[in-house]
């Protein structure tokens, strides 16, 4: 499977992206704060994910999938979600994570 971590290190960037959003939301108080038990327990998820992923790549190359996967999606969630702004430096970033998530894959 050649696209095994990109899948697991989506994978565990939707779970960033689902807990973090979620604590967002509380944070703003648009849901009560006693949801704030589901990120914690969908977070026990993370390990088994990425000892799952070392079988398909090393341990330094998946936390940087995971990672950068992540910042893209919560980003891509902050302004869309949640209006957050960015600026033209910070998007320039994005674009460089996607480079090297080409990069770190290929």
């Amino acid at each position: 499977m050649e696209h095994a971590p990109i899948l697991f290190g989506s994978l565990m960037a939707g779970i960033d992206v689902f807990s973090l959003g979620l604590l967002k939301a509380i944070h703003l108080q648009w849901i009560s704060p006693y949801f704030f038990a589901i990120p914690v327990v969908i977070y026990a998820l993370q390990p088994v994910l990425f000892l799952k992923s070392l079988d398909y790549e090393g341990m330094s190359v998946m936390n940087m999938i995971w990672d950068v996967l992540s910042g893209i999606f919560v980003t891509i969630l902050g302004i869309y979600f949640f209006k957050e702004k960015i600026t033209t430096k910070k998007f320039a970033g994005i674009l460089l994570s996607i480079l090297s998530i080409y990069l770190l894959t290929s």
